[in-house]
């Protein structure tokens, strides 16, 4: 880390739990597949597994954002992340009790899906609060950096330690999320705004309302939304493997790999060189370059071409996560961060589960390639028609706006 964040303890502290706790459920999502694979044969029983654990996320939406701006949001985080250990637990004591099925699984993952659902918000509003303003984009690069580095490094690591069996993952996980919640548990308590929000239906609904009637957050939400749920190949990547580039489990490895290493090599990039300008027009040009990625993958026959062109496929979307996720929290107030925060969580999943669905639907119709070509088209499409519906994200000169600004002098009395 850079020096700067290096001193800032709080942040060291929440870098640390995010890393510990990302890794510790990348670690354990490879586990649960293989071992819910390994009982069924059944490859629904993996797609329900990912339904399975997004479906609280979606259906606590409006209750978590409440909570996190209710409540102590590093708090939060750590009774999370200590729940997300003790479902681990009881699969490791199914694991060697042999009690638990496929049902008993189902049911981790759904615990699971529910305390990520009230960690993820609690994570992102907390880090503003923490971050003095001029840091604040290079404190939220480098916490994806962490998040991305644990994409790659988290399955490999499950993968390798199931060798030993699933119970050897599910301890070793464990024991890292309890490992980060103690992390977060010594975050320091923050002050909240006088006046916590009635937990009420309308004050639930507030988060929603202010990303309406602000067209700089609304713009990047959808355009990230409709980016992912169209040009996102993920999906498809064991056909192009094994029909379309004819490489074996290696080459497959190294696709799924890249994405996230260009993802990580773009973070780091502007860790070390924040975006300071023009950062609308940037966002727009990202997603477009997101797009040509798409269609370049969907093209290629040859294995390094792949590689490279989802390589720029996760850096160009790390530029438009940095852009937008630092409006979101940089423009909200931290009484709506936690709201706000659970919305966006909800769109961003919603993108990623049904955009492996719009994958495989359109694949059917349109064939593998023509899926994909499509996509990256239609994502082009999309930042066209909102290049005229968003100007006010087009002309967002830079990521901090007003709020880096200094407060104006008071009136002499």
């Amino acid at each position: 880390m850079p020096s700067e964040l290096l001193r800032n303890t709080a942040f060291t502290r929440f870098w640390s739990s995010r890393a510990a706790s990302g890794f510790a459920y990348h670690m354990s999502a490879v586990a649960i597949g293989w071992q819910v694979y390994a009982l069924t044969g059944d490859v629904l029983d993996l797609g329900l597994v990912g339904l399975v654990e997004f479906l609280p996320q979606f259906l606590l939406t409006l209750v978590v954002g409440q909570v996190a701006d209710r409540f102590d949001r590093g708090r939060i985080v750590c009774v999370c992340q200590t729940l997300q250990g003790l479902a681990l637990a009881v699969l490791l004591a199914g694991v060697h009790g042999g009690f638990l099925g496929v049902g008993g699984i189902f049911g981790c993952v759904a615990a699971i899906g529910a305390a990520r659902a009230f960690e993820t918000p609690s994570m992102q509003a907390l880090l503003p609060t923490i971050a003095p303003p001029g840091l604040f984009p290079r404190m939220l690069a480098l916490s994806a950096s962490a998040w991305k580095a644990a994409m790659i490094l988290g399955p490999a690591a499950g993968g390798l330690l199931y060798l030993a069996g699933p119970g050897t993952v599910y301890a070793t996980a464990a024991a890292i999320f309890l490992l980060a919640a103690l992390t977060a548990a010594g975050l320091p308590r923050l002050a909240r705004a006088a006046g916590r929000p009635a937990a009420t239906w309308n004050s639930a609904l507030e988060g929603l309302g202010f990303i309406r009637k602000r067209p700089v957050i609304f713009g990047a939400i959808s355009m990230d939304l409709f980016s992912v749920l169209l040009g996102g190949a993920t999906a498809l990547l064991p056909v192009f493997a094994k029909d379309i580039l004819h490489t074996g489990p290696l080459g497959l490895g190294v696709m799924r790999a890249a994405p996230s290493i260009g993802a990580l090599a773009m973070s780091l990039y502007l860790t070390r060189f924040p975006l300071s300008r023009r950062v609308g027009r940037t966002m727009y040009a990202a997603v477009a370059l997101f797009g040509c990625g798409t269609i370049v993958f969907g093209l290629s026959r040859w294995l390094p071409l792949s590689v490279a062109a989802l390589s720029v496929l996760g850096a160009s979307d790390m530029v438009s996560v940095v852009i937008r996720s630092t409006l979101i929290q940089i423009d909200t107030p931290d009484a709506l961060r936690g709201r706000v925060s659970a919305v966006n969580a909800v769109f961003i999943g919603t993108s990623n589960q049904l955009g492996d669905f719009e994958s495989g639907l359109t694949a059917a119709l349109l064939g593998t390639v023509g899926a994909t070509v499509a996509g990256g088209v239609g994502t082009l499409v999309v930042v066209g028609l909102w290049l005229l519906l968003f100007q006010e994200l087009y002309r967002r000169d830079t990521l901090l706006g007003d709020a880096a600004a200094p407060p104006p002098p008071r009136a002499a009395p």
